[in-house]
């Protein structure tokens, strides 16, 4: 128990539960956008992972790095165009056209990867960011350490779930945005164009995915190797359930999730026994599909999600 409580009472602990939250965050935000204007996009995974690639090589090539997570942004906007091709445009299901985006995303990342970049014993490196120093705050004693230590990517995830909860909530485009998702019928009477709504929020939303994904390559590690996404896609998936689509439960559920798993990570240098280590990688996500399956009985879905829109026809 003293232990546990030493875990909890870690600078460290705190600081690695923002790190490790932000590429959720990045990831969630955009599914969120997407799903609030009645697309699922289950193309996250490949996705988060073409960014995490393409930040990487562009910085690898001589970028800075905030070029590389914009190079990011645009390769995710436009893997979201295609899926939106698919499934607005076409009317095609959501859920063939976001994994068969994941499969070519995941696949095309790799093959440039090794195209792009000789095969070395060890995996080339660039220079990430390094942790942004706040006046006066970054030297509080355990706050400065905790929660004022980190790069500036994490302060743009969070300042992106602020504005986007102020952009769908308080503006005509947020209303316009959620009454697309909602009734896209409605929306045409309107004078709105569901359509190009769709097109907006999905190519936005991957951006935001794969900006995600460039975070791991360029903030929280300094390399890539294609597997490094480890499954966050589908979790981001599963956050926008439990946040109630809303992007301020989002932030907190990604927040949630990356303290379970930055104290099981801690917790296996204490408990050293006979428990097998897998034991406490299946903390996090036991703890998560527990609080998920207490929050999904209360949310709401919208109500046009998955539902392909042709103008005209009757509902």
């Amino acid at each position: 128990m003293n232990e546990m409580m030493d875990i909890l009472g870690s600078a460290g602990l705190w600081a690695a539960v923002l790190r490790i939250a932000t590429p959720l965050i990045f990831g969630t935000l955009g599914a969120l956008l997407c799903e609030r204007a009645g697309v699922l996009n289950l193309g996250i995974e490949g996705i988060m992972t073409f960014g995490a690639m393409a930040g990487w090589l562009a910085v690898y090539q001589g970028c800075d790095l905030w070029t590389g997570l914009l190079v990011a942004a645009i390769c995710g906007g436009i893997f979201g165009a295609l899926h939106a091709g698919l499934t607005v445009t076409l009317g095609l299901s959501q859920h063939v056209s976001g994994l068969g985006v994941t499969l070519f995303a995941a696949s095309l990342s790799y093959y440039l990867f090794r195209l792009m970049v000789p095969v070395a014993g060890t995996p080339p490196t660039v220079i990430p960011f390094a942790p942004v120093h706040i006046p006066v705050l970054s030297d509080l004693p355990f706050l400065g350490a905790a929660l004022f230590n980190q790069t500036a990517p994490t302060w743009l995830a969070i300042g992106l779930a602020i504005a986007l909860a102020w952009v769908l909530f308080r503006t005509p485009l947020g209303l316009a945005i959620r009454m697309t998702g909602e009734n896209p019928q409605a929306a045409d009477a309107q004078g709105l164009n569901p359509t190009a709504l769709r097109y907006g929020a999905v190519i936005a939303g991957s951006a935001l995915m794969a900006v995600g994904g460039a975070f791991l390559t360029l903030s929280a590690f300094n390399s890539f190797f294609p597997t490094m996404v480890q499954g966050r896609g589908w979790i981001c998936i599963a956050l926008v359930v439990f946040a109630s689509w809303r992007p301020g439960r989002a932030l907190l559920g990604a927040l949630l999730f990356a303290f379970f798993d930055a104290f099981q990570l801690r917790l296996q240098t204490v408990l050293t026994g006979d428990l097998p280590y897998q034991i406490f990688l299946m903390i996090p996500y036991i703890l998560s599909i527990v609080a998920l399956a207490v929050m999904a009985r209360r949310a709401r879905v919208p109500q046009a999600l998955m539902k392909p829109y042709r103008r005209g026809e009757r509902i």
